[in-house]
Formats: C-alpha cells, structure tokens, sequence
C-alpha cells in the first residue's frame, strides 16, 4: 500500500507555502495538533524527515523539496480531474478560484458572492488577491480561473477579457513634504532627489511592472494601496494615487495634488479568463462582473 497519499501532499505543500504548521492549520480548516501529528506520522511511515524543525522555524528538507516538486503537480492533476468529472455530471466545477487586483478591497464582493452562495451549486469559491501584474500571471499559470486585473494583459493570448472600468491618478504629496514647495509643475530632477512610495507587484514570473518610476529613482516598496496612502499621507514619499480613493484626503488637506510635467495616464481594469472554459461556475462570474466594478468597488476616505 502507498505511503504516500494526496491528502498528506496537500498538508506538507500548505505548511510550504503559509510558513508555519499553524498557518497551513487555518488554510486546511484543521487544529494545529492534527497538522503536526500528520507531517509527524508521514515521517515515520516513509522513514525520512520532509522538515527541518529550528524552534518555531520549519524548512523542507531535500526529501520534502523533492516530494513537492512532483506532488504539486498531482494535486494539480486530482484537483483538474475530480473538477472534470464534477463538471461532466452537473455542469458546475468543483471550484472557481477569483482573483482580484490588491486594489479592491475583498469585501466589496460580498454581494456578489451571497448571490452566487444562493445558487446551491456546490462549487467551492476560493478568492485570491495579486498586485499589477500578479492578477494575470495567476490566470496565466492556472492558478485562477477568472480575474479582475490592472493593466492589459501579457502578450500571447490564451484569455479573453472585457475592460470593466478605468482609474484616473492624482500626484499626491503631504503639504509637509519638500515637494509642496515647488511652486511649478514637477519635473524629473526633483522626483529623483525624494522617494518614491510603490505598490510591490506580486508576479512570481512574468516581469515586474513599474509605473511613474525613473532609473535609479528611491523608493520604498509596500504591500497594498491602502500602505501606499498611509505613507504618503505620514510625508515619507511621492507618487500617483487613484483619485477616487483619497478623494477624502485632499478634501481634508491631508495630501494635496500637485501638477507633474509627466501626469500618469489612466489605467484600465479587465476582467479576464481562460479562453474556452466552459463551466457553469465561471460563466455565471463571468456574467456577473461584466459590469463597470472600477471605480465602483474601491475604498475612498470619509
């Protein structure tokens, strides 16, 4: 009999991926104790240690790397054939996984997602949030099925996708910030000499994307808009922000918005997915996000 079977692949690749025993626990629905005693009782069956275990530190051994380079892809596989066998009996996968650019805020679906709850459909909806272009490289590297991503997609086709808004930008700065004292539009050299506040993007592949930001030009790199803001708004750097999300702020005159010699054009928001995918699920998102979501769905500032 196997030593080895998916649901104990899927424990190690969770601990993997989330860092710690507890973390895979909370994606896995289990209590910590079960987590451990699994990874444990997998060990002493195959006869060899998947982790390396340094106090509350955890790292796969060679035998875990090893184990997970080929078990991701059958779990890969298990979950695209249980998906198809699902699907060929009622039409609806097993799971629809949405991933949403950091922008939008998750709970700005939950309408969405009691309305597709409401279908009784059985498919589990697992939602995921990417920054510029880690949306697409999700959709791309079949880690989602449909996304709602910033920026046209990457060249090579594979998707289809339909614009569902677009955002206009503001360059914003404390009114302490050494930039509110320049009494013209701002020009390349001054940005060089301050820093640059930037949303990190989250592609593991595809090539980073950069916008508004020169060579050599410092900066400092945070997860999120809403970090993005703060930073600016607390006088640490510079940069463009949608405008629909800090209008409160200018109102307030905690950032004022200053004229550049360069403004930032406006960015489209799509809603993509995999060209020829046929399920009910996907088709129902589908349908129900073809709708103007942006600027629709962002946060904005009392």
């Amino acid at each position: 009999m196997l030593k080895l079977s998916l649901e104990a692949i899927e424990v190690v690749d969770a601990i993997d991926r989330h860092g710690s025993f507890a973390a895979a626990a909370t994606r896995l629905n289990k209590v910590p104790s079960t987590i451990s005693y699994a990874v444990g009782k997998l060990e002493e069956q195959l006869g060899m240690q998947l982790f390396e275990r340094n106090g509350p530190r955890i790292a796969l051994t060679d035998a875990g790397r090893e184990m997970l380079r080929e078990g991701r892809w059958l779990l890969g596989a298990a979950s695209d054939l249980e998906s198809r066998m699902r699907q060929i009996a009622t039409g609806f996968e097993s799971e629809l996984r949405l991933v949403h650019d950091s922008l939008i805020p998750t709970q700005s679906l939950i309408d969405d997602v009691r309305a597709f709850e409401e279908l009784r459909c059985g498919t589990r909806l697992r939602i995921g949030c990417e920054a510029l272009t880690g949306s697409w490289e999700a959709l791309r590297e079949g880690r989602a099925d449909v996304v709602i991503a910033a920026g046209e997609g990457p060249a090579g086709g594979g998707y289809q996708a339909v614009m569902v808004g677009s955002l206009d930008f503001a360059f914003c700065v404390a009114p302490t910030h050494a930039l509110a004292r320049v009494m013209r539009p701002v020009q390349r050299g001054d940005l060089l000499e301050h820093n640059a506040i930037v949303v990190s993007d989250s592609a593991r592949t595809l090539s980073d994307r950069t916008v508004g930001l020169l060579a050599g030009q410092p900066r400092i790199a945070v997860p999120s808009m809403t970090a993005k803001v703060a930073c600016q708004v607390a006088g640490l750097g510079h940069g463009f922000l949608p405008r629909a999300c800090v209008e409160g702020e200018l109102a307030r005159g905690t950032l004022i918005e200053l004229q550049t010699e360069e403004p930032r054009a406006p960015e489209a928001f799509w809603l993509g997915w995999k060209t020829g995918a046929t399920g009910q699920a996907l088709q129902w998102w589908v349908k129900q996000l073809n709708r103007p979501l942006v600027p629709a769905l962002l946060p904005r500032s009392a």
